[in-house]
């Protein structure tokens, strides 16, 4: 047992190097009964008042039993492999050696700086819970376990990368989840190999789904309210949660999924009904609102009598409408940019020159016509009704691919780019091999497309 003790020791200074690092703390001890302990723990990962005590007590011990069996801790495992104890350790926890007994103790004290946890500023609603997931995955899994208090609820943690090694939890109910679509998404989570898993939930996703890059709509959907999380694990869904990261990835997904929003559930079924029908509206009209004007400005001559507000007189403007309408997608991005990296003191006075430059200075020196800001205005705003910047952006190439096309072939140019566009959606790929993106579509599936734009009443 002293060998196992001192081989133990020895592996784990060398591998922490605690002579290196002032936060790796190596803490040797006695007990009552002459034997040789130490702790491994890392400052600022545990709980200070917790440690004294386990210290207090592991000094008092006399038997090997009250040094494996008795231990006053909620959360204690045993363990002979050097690597886990390694693990444990750099992930918070703290792990004890003795001499006497050939196992590493490990005890749960971790506690992580954590942020508050509070609503989403990008997934707000009107009525409704105020909590949010924050950067702590204990916390986030305890917010749906408040929520669904099921025994079928399973929580399967995972060690992904081989330097960051990310905690990853695979959540979903047994015997509402297809357990064949489970397997699928915790195989792919098993195999993956790769270095470090810091940017979390977009190396999961392009690992989930690869070889997809060119298409921009979005292959997985993410939500920062364990509301809405809990909702769709009831509904079968799968989620993976993963430490530092304050969303959840909602698998499978479709193109018509990004269409609800949690306050549809929040208010009467004929309100949800019209919000979610508003949305859908909203949608195709960040699509086609900028195409189908800037066709219809450029051929005026085809417009009736009743729609002649729509053409805009040549003379207005020195640039044409194709690049005032490319000028002023790149410089809402340039804005959104500038506006991420503006401290808040400053946040009125950019918002004041942005709209100087893009509104009446622009309009005055002929760069753009009212028309152009007025549509890029409402479908920069319209963006915001659901909150995948993903899909925004996949959006926004559609709309550019469409103004080219129609800016080199006419109408025919139109039609075309809305046909590719379709293409583009039909063949996105996602995790489920069984279910496509534009379900339930394709394939066909009356009853889930109902549920989809009618918020019906609970019976």
């Amino acid at each position: 047992m002293q060998d196992k003790y001192k081989q133990y020791k020895e592996e784990m200074e060398r591998i922490l190097k605690v002579d290196k690092s002032f936060d790796l703390i190596r803490r040797r001890m006695k007990s009552k009964s002459g034997r040789s302990m130490t702790f491994f723990y890392i400052d600022g990962f545990t709980k200070d008042m917790v440690m004294q005590k386990m210290m207090e007590y592991f000094i008092k011990v006399e038997t090997v039993e009250d040094l494996t069996v008795n231990i006053p801790y909620v959360e204690i495992e045993l363990t002979d492999d050097i690597d886990t104890a390694v693990r444990m350790v750099l992930s918070g926890s703290a792990a004890l050696l003795a001499e006497g007994i050939d196992k590493i103790i490990i005890l749960d004290t971790r506690e992580y700086p954590v942020r508050s946890i509070q609503e989403p500023e990008n997934d707000r609603v009107l009525r409704g819970p105020r909590d949010g997931f924050c950067e702590t995955l204990i916390f986030n899994t305890a917010l749906i376990r408040r929520r669904v208090r099921d025994p079928d609820l399973v929580m399967d943690v995972k060690n992904i990368g081989e330097k960051s090694r990310t905690d990853v939890v695979l959540c979903y109910i047994e015997g509402r989840a297809n357990a064949d679509f489970v397997k699928k998404v915790s195989d792919k989570l098993d195999n993956m190999k790769i270095g470090s898993l810091n940017m979390t939930s977009e190396s999961i996703a392009e690992l989930l789904v690869p070889n997809r890059r060119w298409n921009p709509f979005p292959k997985l959907r993410y939500t920062e309210r364990p509301d809405a999380a809990a909702a769709m694990l009831m509904e079968g869904s799968v989620l993976i949660l993963c430490d530092n990261n304050p969303s959840a990835i909602m698998l499978p997904v479709s193109i018509f999924d990004f269409a609800q929003e949690s306050d549809d559930y929040y208010f009467p079924p004929f309100i949800g009904t019209y919000l979610r029908i508003l949305r859908q509206i909203v949608f195709f009209a960040t699509i086609f609102l900028s195409p189908v004007w800037y066709y219809l400005a450029e051929n005026d001559h085809i417009l009736p009598r009743s729609l002649e507000f729509l053409a805009v007189s040549k003379e207005d403007y020195a640039v044409p409408l194709f690049w005032q309408f490319i000028l002023v997608e790149l410089a809402i991005d340039g804005l959104k940019m500038a506006s991420l990296n503006t401290p808040s003191s400053l946040s009125g006075s950019l918002s004041v020159v942005s709209g100087l430059i893009l509104g009446e200075y622009a309009v005055e020196a002929g760069w753009l016509v009212s028309e152009v800001i007025l549509y890029m205005s409402f479908v920069s705003l319209a963006n915001f009704t659901q909150p995948s910047f993903e899909l925004g952006y996949a959006f926004k190439f559609s709309r550019i691919f469409m103004l080219i096309c129609t800016a080199i072939f006419g109408l025919y140019g139109l039609v075309g780019g809305a046909v590719v566009m379709v293409v583009f959606i039909a063949c996105n790929k996602t995790v489920d091999g069984n279910r496509g993106y534009l379900y339930p579509l394709i394939p066909f599936n009356a009853r889930a497309l109902k549920r989809l734009f009618l918020r019906a009443p609970l019976k």
